[in-house]
């Protein structure tokens, strides 16, 4: 059976640094391994006045970092084509209409149509509405959109633009994509728990003390300025990336391992957050900003950042589970820019024995012995290194019978790594296949919008005390507060 895909791609914001960085360079490999062939072709559309000969150079020069052979690389390029493209335009979508049904009859691509919406979110709902008033769907083969964060600025902007989107859309021909969910160990975070009983029979509140979920960047806002200024870390991190890596944590074992049967367990995991009351914000969640350090400018001194600006560069959170399995545990999460180091870990910390046998004079006279023995710790190392690390107490070497923490340690290799497709690839690869397994789904948004909007809406209606951390630290001293007032810390330290 061939695994060649067969489609139309048209990208709204075809000439967009998305596009360019993501896009380009992950249909090339799905080309280069043979999921895209012969019957498939790209139509880019952007307001600029582009020839389809100038966008093939465009597309070459997004390929360079690849060193493909020159001649794969032209003929990939000749499958895509060009048109200038006003989106609130209805006559430019006449011109899309007709350039789409000659590819398809050029190209024998069946009616199957992926619309890319590679564009601000004010545009997905007029863009949607064309595509039906101007028949541009098809009635024969498959039509489905994929849209970008950010779904929403909050959970009634978000209902509003979902309403647009399937006012066109059936929800099964929406894939909103999390390029997490596209990540090889947030993948695996269900082969570990459901392929592995040692963990599921542990993965509990009977045995689990605490989670803590790291998204660190090292860099700081760059070029995304005036969108960072308008979003933030809750908005840009949390409310998307972290609350989808704690539903597949959190949730049950789905029925089978189904697009349909793992949605609606995550969905219920989303369900069970424990919604804060505007008065538990500041005694749960902690934010920060980054000052000026060396050469490291301020965020407020950054180039299309307000002098004045309280936009939250940093957040710490602690979430709690109102279900059987996880009541009582909390997950502690953060995120943040100019922090120490760039990588996305997760450390599941198991509880402590109850008793050390190893220390006997503590046993007899101290009631809190055990905690001489390390906690056990499993770690998901996300990126860069992709691998897990188990923390488990063992014998030290020498006389005696001190305990003391070792690791074992799986690590993919760099070549294996090298060669591991990359997020955007897996999910433009899922879509073709119509696998919505690996995006968000709309329930799913909802609920995270519902438990985010409380924080913001507390944040806005009151001044916090900026900045409030040096880049290249962890974030704020409140956030390691956050985790000692339960009588926990951080796994990972500067």
């Amino acid at each position: 059976m061939s695994k060649e895909k067969i489609a139309l791609f048209t990208i709204f914001g075809g000439t967009g640094d998305l596009a360019q960085r993501k896009l380009y360079p992950s249909l090339f490999k799905l080309y280069q391994k043979g999921y895209l062939k012969e019957h498939f072709a790209v139509i880019g559309t952007a307001r600029r006045p582009w020839t389809n000969e100038h966008y093939h150079g465009v597309i070459t020069d997004s390929l360079a970092s690849l060193n493909a052979d020159p001649a794969t690389v032209a003929k990939f390029a000749g499958h895509f084509y060009y048109q200038s493209h006003d989106v609130t335009d209805a006559q430019h979508y006449v011109t899309l209409k007709q350039l789409s049904e000659k590819l398809d009859a050029q190209y024998g691509l069946q009616g199957n149509r992926i619309f890319y919406l590679a564009m601000a979110p004010n545009f997905f709902g007029t863009i949607a509405q064309h595509l039906r008033s101007e028949n541009i769907l098809t009635p024969n083969g498959f039509n489905r959109v994929i849209i970008e964060k950010p779904f929403g600025h909050d959970f009634e902007s978000a209902k509003e633009l979902n309403d647009q989107l399937t006012a066109t859309f059936n929800e099964n021909q929406i894939y909103r994509i999390d390029h997490y969910l596209g990540k090889e160990m947030i993948q695996n975070i269900s082969a570990i728990r459901f392929g592995n009983n040692i963990w599921e029979s542990l993965w509990n509140n009977r045995y689990i003390s605490n989670v803590q979920v790291t998204l660190s960047e090292k860099l700081g806002v760059e070029e995304r300025a005036v969108y960072y200024d308008n979003s933030g870390a809750l908005r840009d991190m949390v409310q998307n990336h972290i609350l989808q890596i704690l539903s597949l944590l959190t949730m049950d074992q789905p029925v089978e391992f189904t697009e349909k049967d793992i949605d609606v367990e995550k969905v219920k995991a989303l369900r069970s957050l424990r919604p804060l009351k505007p008065e538990e914000v500041a005694t749960n969640f902690v934010r920060g900003q980054y000052a000026a350090d060396g050469d490291v400018k301020a965020y407020r001194n950054e180039d299309k950042i307000s002098p004045d600006s309280n936009t939250d560069t940093f957040v710490a959170g602690k979430v709690m589970i109102d279900n059987f399995r996880w009541s009582g545990v909390p997950f502690y999460v953060r995120t943040g820019k100019r922090l120490a180091d760039k990588f996305t870990r997760i450390d599941v910390v198991f509880k402590r024995p109850i008793v050390n046998i190893f220390n006997h004079d503590d046993v007899r006279e101290n009631d809190d012995a055990a905690t001489s023995l390390a906690p056990n710790v499993l770690t998901i190392n996300v990126e860069p290194t992709e691998g897990v690390e188990l923390r488990m107490n063992a014998k030290a070497l020498g006389q005696g019978f001190a305990t003391t923490p070792v690791k074992l340690n799986f690590a993919h290799d760099a070549a294996a790594t090298a060669n591991s497709p990359e997020a955007y690839e897996r999910l433009l690869h899922d879509a073709l296949n119509g696998d919505a397994t690996n995006f968000t789904h709309w329930k799913e948004v909802a609920y995270s919008w519902k438990f985010v909007d409380v924080i913001q809406k507390y944040w806005d209606e009151h001044t916090p005390d900026f900045p409030n951390y040096r880049p290249g630290s962890m974030g704020p001293d409140a956030s390691d507060e956050l985790l000692r007032q339960d009588g926990h810390e951080w796994i990972y330290k500067e």
